[in-house]
C-alpha cells in the first residue's frame, strides 16, 4: 500500500493547508521586500508591530519605506491573497456542480462575463459609486454567465467536456465582442481602464477595494465551506442526493450565484486571470482526494500563494517592467488545460 495514501484525508488535507500557508508567508514577506526600494524582512516585521502598538528597534525610521510598505506593497499583496482564493475557490465549487473537472471562471467565460459588466459600468458612469458600482456591474455580468453556462451545457444531469468547452467559447466571444463594442464607445480614460481589465493586474490596489474583496471573498469562501458536505453527496449522483435529502436545483442555483459573487468582485478590480480555478482545485484533489471542505479550504491557501509568487515574478522576471498577471497565469495554466483536455480523451476514448 502506498504510505501517503495510508494516511487519512482530513490529516493530508490539514498537512498539504499548512504547507500552503507556509508558502503564502514566505510569499509575502519576499513580496513586501522586493521591488525598485530596497526593505529588509526587519523593517518589515516592524512596521507591522508598530501598526499594533508594539514599538521596536526594527521599526523603519525613513517614512518612504513606511508609506511604500503601506500604500504600495501590503495592499498589493493582500489583493493577491485574497482574488487568488477567490478564484480557486470559485473555480472548485464550479466542478462540483457541473461534475466536470474542466470548469473553471476563466475558461467557461465567467471571468469575461465579469469583465463586460466591469467594463460597461466605467462607461455608464457606475464607477462614481466607487469600487463597490464596478463591483456590482461585475457580479451580474458574472452572474448572467454562470447562468447561461448551466443552462446550455448541462443535459440529461450532466455536463459533456464538448458542450462545456462550446458554452465557453461562445460566452467569451460574445463578451470580447461586448467589450470590443464598448471600447469603441469609451472616452480615452476610459477606453485605458478597460484594456487593464483585459490584462489583468493587481499593481495599485488600494485598500478600498482590498476591503470590498476582503468582504465578499471571505464571505463567499466560508458560504462554499458550508456547503462543502451536499457538494459531497451530489458528486455520489443527482438521484442519491435526493435520497439522502438534498435539494439538488437549489444547492446548484446556491452555487452559481457564490461562484458569481466570487468571480466577480475578484475581476472588478484585477480583471480576467484566468486558469487559477483550474489548476488549484485540480492538483489539490489529486493530493488530497475529493472531500470539498479539505478541497475548498486548501483551495484557498493555494489560490492566495498561487497569485503571490505570480505577481512577484511580473515585477522581477523583466529588469524595468512589469508583465501582466494574468499572462502569467495563462503561460501556467494552458499547457495544464491541454493536459487534462488529452486526459479526458483518453479515459473516455473520444471527445464527449
Amino acid at each position: 500500500m502506498d504510505p501517503a495514501r495510508s494516511v487519512s484525508p482530513r490529516i493530508r488535507a490539514a498537512g498539504l493547508t499548512l504547507l500552503l500557508a507556509g508558502v503564502v508567508v514566505g510569499g509575502i514577506v519576499l513580496s513586501a521586500i522586493t521591488g525598485q526600494l530596497a526593505i529588509t524582512p526587519t523593517e518589515v516585521a516592524g512596521s507591522l508591530l508598530r501598526a499594533v502598538g508594539l514599538d521596536t528597534a526594527w521599526a523603519p525610521t525613513d517614512p518612504i519605506v513606511e508609506s511604500t510598505l503601506w500604500f504600495v506593497r501590503f495592499p498589493r499583496i493582500l489583493m493577491g491573497l485574497l482574488v487568488g482564493a477567490a478564484l480557486a475557490v470559485a473555480g472548485a465549487v464550479m466542478q462540483a456542480i457541473f461534475g466536470n473537472p474542466l470548469a473553471e471562471p476563466g475558461v467557461v467565460g465567467v471571468s469575461s462575463g465579469a469583465a463586460l459588466g466591469a467594463a460597461t459600468a466605467i462607461v455608464l458612469g457606475a464607477s462614481v459609486l466607487g469600487g463597490a458600482g464596478i463591483a456590482v456591474f461585475a457580479f451580474l455580468g458574472a452572474l448572467l454567465a454562470t447562468l447561461l453556462v448551466y443552462v446550455v451545457s448541462r443535459a440529461g444531469g450532466r455536463t459533456e467536456v464538448v458542450t462545456l468547452l462550446l458554452t465557453g467559447i461562445a460566452i467569451n466571444a460574445f463578451a470580447q465582442a461586448g467589450i470590443a463594442f464598448v471600447l469603441f464607445v469609451a472616452d480615452t480614460a476610459s477606453r485605458e481602464q478597460i484594456v487593464f481589465w483585459q490584462l489583468g493586474s493587481i499593481a495599485g490596489s488600494l485598500w478600498s477595494q482590498v476591503a470590498i474583496v476582503a468582504a465578499v471573498g471571505v464571505a463567499g469562501v466560508i458560504a462554499a465551506i458550508l456547503l462543502a458536505q451536499r457538494l459531497d453527496l451530489l458528486a455520489l449522483g443527482e438521484r442519491n442526493a435526493r435520497h439522502l435529502g438534498v435539494n439538488v436545483e437549489r444547492l446548484r442555483l446556491v452555487s452559481i450565484v457564490l461562484v458569481a459573487l466570487l468571480t466577480g468582485v475578484a475581476v472588478a478590480f484585477t480583471g480576467i486571470i484566468a486558469f487559477v480555478g483550474l489548476v488549484v482545485p485540480h492538483i489539490i484533489r489529486m493530493i488530497i482526494g475529493p472531500a470539498h471542505r479539505g478541497l475548498i479550504v486548501a483551495s484557498a491557501v493555494g489560490g492566495g500563494a498561487l497569485l503571490v509568487l505570480a505577481d512577484l515574478l511580473t515585477r522581477t522576471m523583466v529588469a524595468g517592467a512589469e508583465l501582466p498577471i494574468g499572462m502569467l497565469t495563462s503561460l501556467i495554466g494552458g499547457p495544464f488545460f491541454f493536459y487534462l483536455l488529452w486526459r479526458q480523451r483518453r479515459r473516455s476514448g473520444g471527445w464527449a
